[in-house]
């Protein structure tokens, strides 16, 4: 990746929609060029997804909790099994194996704290070996979801 590579990754990251035209011009270079260089960087998996960032009260989900979540290993060896089931959960929209006391930290959004102790209590509880949650609600988001500090190049 070059300069031109993480140009075209900031100008994404802040649009998406941006249309190759409108995208080549900023970084200087021929439509052609730059769509050949999104293509690779698809390709590639370094640009995952094209996505719309919702805002989660608009649809109903009022509620955002970060759950971090321990295994029962002595009842339950299967660590993939466990995440398939944890992937499954369309409530769960974030999932991280951690360090520390925990294994998982996951981002779980519900309509309303009725309905995440539920999800948590009915669901991802009853998940075999799953151990232990601890869940923190968020009160308020300060800094969505955002894009990722690029480089000028590999070299800074």
């Amino acid at each position: 990746m070059d300069s031109y590579d993480f140009n075209i990754l900031r100008h994404l990251q802040n649009d998406g929609r941006m249309s190759n035209l409108e995208l080549a011009e900023k970084i200087h270079l021929s439509p052609p060029q730059t769509l050949r260089r999104v293509r690779a960087l698809e390709e590639a998996k370094v640009i995952r997804a094209y996505a719309a960032q919702v805002a989660p009260e608009a649809v109903g989900l009022g509620v955002m909790a970060y759950v971090n979540l321990s295994l029962d290993r002595e009842q339950f060896r299967n660590v993939r099994e466990v995440e398939r089931k944890i992937m499954a959960f369309p409530d769960i929209i974030e999932c991280h194996t951690i360090s520390g006391d925990f294994d998982y930290l996951l981002k779980v959004v519900a309509t309303d704290l009725k309905g995440l102790s539920q999800f948590l209590t009915d669901k991802l509880m009853q998940v075999p070996g799953v151990a232990n949650l601890r869940s923190m609600v968020c009160m308020e988001e300060i800094k969505p979801v955002s894009g990722l500090p690029i480089p000028s190049s590999m070299g800074n």
